[in-house]
């Protein structure tokens, strides 16, 4: 029961990914709110964790409703006293090309994705600082942090969330607030169509959610990328390389066309703690420059 006594909200909780994360935390001894935009969905799931001898109620609510959220999050203080974690989960697709794609298309997936999971923690943080403790966990995907042909709207929304966990985590940090990204691979709704029936055979929700112990437990680490799908799990991270010191000359710009490789040269890059590092390095490079130190 490692998470005895700590209480969970999981939006888009009413099927798929998010009733597997649910269902996982209320087995890890968690009291689970259910939240999804069908009430009869998130009930059912509440349902099944409590015939497995679980605690969960089921809210429905859209992530974007600030209103909405507000009261979720208040029905869980009043039944349970506190929030411990928040797995940001819902979504939706719009799957087109950038050329085919309306504004409208593109506006709706960030709204969902990135304001959905800004507005539930928001709703969460205050509580959680007063507690100095808390689990946030943003869903983002191999589609925002590599690519995918189609979802230009779904890859930036979902690498967005990226730079809020970076950010929160580092404004949480002395609170006891740990952020964390999960970027699953996991057959739902929400790939029906995209994937081989063989692929979503494999690609169960139940062997991403594993990974959410290591997310949110006492011991989670903060500003990770846990990548998982099919039991397999990985981590990613945004890198620097050491760059090269070009300089402002007169040939700066054909310099950075012929120094390309050097400058993408992976040997010696860093995972930055804080955005201010890469301002760091550029600065240190400058000073090397002029005091005639040689690097590389």
């Amino acid at each position: 029961m490692h998470l005895k006594d700590r209480t969970a909200i999981v939006t888009g909780a009413g099927g798929g990914l998010g009733r597997s994360h649910a269902l996982m935390l209320a087995r890890m001894g968690a009291k689970v709110v259910v939240n999804d935009m069908h009430a009869e969905s998130a009930e059912r799931v509440a349902e099944e964790i409590r015939a497995l001898g679980g605690e969960a109620i089921g809210i429905a609510a859209s992530v974007t409703d600030e209103a909405a959220v507000a009261a979720m999050v208040g029905q869980a203080i009043e039944k349970w006293g506190r929030v411990d974690i928040l797995v940001n989960n819902a979504g939706i697709l719009r799957d087109k090309s950038f050329a085919k794609m309306d504004i409208a298309d593109f506006r709706a997936v960030v709204d969902v994705h990135l304001m959905g999971a800004a507005i539930c923690t928001k709703a969460v943080w205050e509580i959680m600082r007063a507690q100095k403790f808390g689990r946030i966990v943003m869903t983002t995907s191999s589609s925002g942090l590599y690519g995918n042909f189609g979802q230009s709207n779904y890859g930036a929304a979902k690498m967005a969330l990226v730079g809020l966990m970076q950010t929160l985590a580092i404004e949480g940090e002395k609170y006891g607030i740990h952020v964390n990204c999960l970027a699953p691979t996991a057959a739902t709704q929400m790939t029906e169509g995209v994937l081989s029936e063989e692929a979503l055979a494999a690609l169960s929700p139940e062997l991403v959610s594993p990974g959410l112990l290591a997310l949110v437990g006492d011991e989670a680490p903060t500003r990770a990328i846990l990548c998982a799908g099919a039991g397999h799990f990985a981590r990613a991270n945004i890198t620097l390389t050491e760059g090269v010191q070009i300089g402002g000359g007169a040939d700066a710009a054909d310099q950075v066309v012929a120094q390309w490789e050097r400058i993408g040269d992976r040997a010696g890059e860093i995972v930055p703690g804080y955005g201010f590092a890469q301002a760091e390095r550029e600065l240190a490079a400058l000073a090397d420059r002029n005091s005639g130190t040689v690097r590389r």
